[in-house]
């Protein structure tokens, strides 16, 4: 007989499906319940194997799969879009980057129309149909082994090509981040991509929206603090602000309304 589930606990495990991580005080709040009867209802729920328990609060419980890439591009869209016009007045004119896999770096690509003269090194042939368009960008694109669910480029072949350069910024993008401030991804040959993005960039961007904060992958990529700035759609919680705060990162959040509108200078 299948065990029946109480309808609060539903309720969380739907909104921890929607949003990747939620704490235990926004539980708290949003069913107007004490913090124990919510750590009570995750505990439940985390030993009964349907969502993963952290120190504040829940994330999904899977690490293994991601989402298809077509259900990845209507997603949180609006959010995605506009994180990716914040990023982009952090570009200036003439600047070199790098844009990795991702429905996140592709909307990055579509913001970046509005720049003139850049230098693109990606492993993204959506993101050089985006940006191809534009006559006076240079775009590199990797050579490798092409997948043919996302049309990411991976491989020895990619990672090699990208070592041949030092740009002035990596735009990342990750499926999750632990509470502990851990990048990670579902692909270790994309994560060997992305580390060698990050390897040989001046300043790396991380492009993430709210439902990648505690969201499990099992492949690493590194840690937060290995990132410049983290650009993101909705105030991280008290945990994960303490985790960027103490890794020394910006952290830049669409729609804040406190962020500058362009970018003035090229990175050190």
């Amino acid at each position: 007989m299948e065990k029946k589930i109480p309808v609060r606990q539903k309720q969380i495990i739907s909104m921890v499906e929607e949003k990747g991580y939620v704490s235990i005080e926004r539980l708290s709040q949003h069913f107007d319940v004490t913090p124990q009867t919510i750590r009570r209802d995750i505990n439940k729920l985390s030993d009964d194997g349907l969502l993963r328990r952290y120190h504040g609060g829940a994330g999904p419980n899977t690490s293994v799969s991601n989402f298809s890439y077509s259900e990845r591009r209507t997603l949180r869209s609006e959010e995605k879009h506009k994180v990716a016009k914040l990023v982009a007045k952090h570009i200036p004119n003439n600047a070199s980057l790098f844009l990795d896999i991702g429905t996140s770096t592709e909307e990055v690509a579509k913001a970046l129309l509005s720049k003139s003269g850049l230098r693109i090194i990606t492993n993204n042939m959506n993101v050089v149909s985006i940006v191809s368009v534009k006559e006076d960008f240079e775009i590199f694109i990797t050579g490798g082994i092409v997948r043919n669910h996302d049309l990411g480029i991976v491989g020895d072949a990619t990672v090699d090509f990208i070592k041949q350069f030092k740009v002035d910024f990596g735009i990342v993008s990750v499926a999750g981040i632990d509470p502990d401030g851990t990048l990670i991804d579902f692909d270790y040959n994309e994560v060997r991509v992305t580390r060698t993005i990050i390897a040989n960039s001046r300043r790396v961007f991380l492009v993430a929206d709210h439902s990648k904060f505690g969201r499990g992958a099992m492949a690493r990529i590194g840690h937060i603090s290995e990132v410049s700035a983290l650009f993101t759609d909705s105030p991280p919680s008290p945990d994960f602000m303490s985790v960027i705060e103490h890794a020394g990162i910006n952290l830049y959040i669409a729609g804040s309304g406190a962020e500058p509108d362009t970018f003035s200078g090229l990175p050190d």
